[in-house]
């Protein structure tokens, strides 16, 4: 039950494209968010049901993981085609994802969650808490659900927006720049724990060969 809930996300992703680039206006500003808004809002529900029915597994994990990233990604790439981001925003999102979710698999192939690999209080605070876990989604569906809202407004409300398009390309920058920054931060204890794991994996075989050395002599 769990994994269908999570592929209805990616199956509903694509009537959200198709909306966003062929869509009349209207339709954009009526359906887009809230479409976007049912999107999210699964990427939680599943959660709670594979806890709720006891369906937790690898496959579940790595197979939540791979739809998260492919709606992220997908999404910042619809939007920097649209022009409604620059486009090293999804570029950024795109290699932070494939550097941070290459450790987690790892670590899922070891038995260990994308989020219980974390060891350090400040890793897990940042990465696996569930502060910044919500936090970090709801800036993301802000500026997601903003793009999307705002998307239409210059067919729409054309002698509005001469008024207001400043304002809302400062509102959007801001959304934009807040979830590009959680991203980042987000991102760095996985990469820099892991990084810190292979030195001492490094430094616990230095030994064994200074020996060897000294049995040369």
């Amino acid at each position: 039950m769990a994994n269908l809930i999570t592929l209805s996300r990616f199956v509903l992703l694509f009537p959200l494209i198709v909306m966003a680039y062929n869509a009349p206006p209207y339709w954009q500003l009526m359906v887009d968010a809230p479409l976007l808004v049912l999107i999210v809002a699964l990427d939680g529900l599943d959660g709670y049901v594979a806890r709720k029915r006891h369906e937790t597994s690898v496959f579940g994990s790595i197979f939540d993981v791979a739809i998260d990233r492919v709606v992220e990604n997908v999404l910042w790439i619809v939007l920097a085609d649209l022009d409604l981001v620059p486009i090293w925003v999804a570029l950024i999102f795109i290699v932070r994802g494939s550097v941070v979710d290459s450790i987690r698999y790892a670590a899922i192939s070891r038995g260990e969650t994308a989020f219980g690999m974390m060891r350090s209080p400040w890793g897990r605070f940042l990465v696996a808490g569930r502060f910044m876990r919500g936090f970090y989604g709801a800036i993301k569906m802000a500026a997601w659900g903003w793009i999307f809202q705002t998307q239409p407004w210059s067919r729409l409300y054309p002698e509005l927006w001469a008024d207001w398009s400043l304002a809302v390309a400062s509102a959007t920058a801001v959304l934009v720049y807040a979830s590009v920054i959680l991203c980042l931060v987000r991102g760095a204890p996985v990469i820099l724990e892991f990084l810190a794991a292979q030195g001492a994996s490094g430094k616990v075989s230095s030994p064994g060969r200074a020996g060897d050395g000294v049995r040369i002599r």
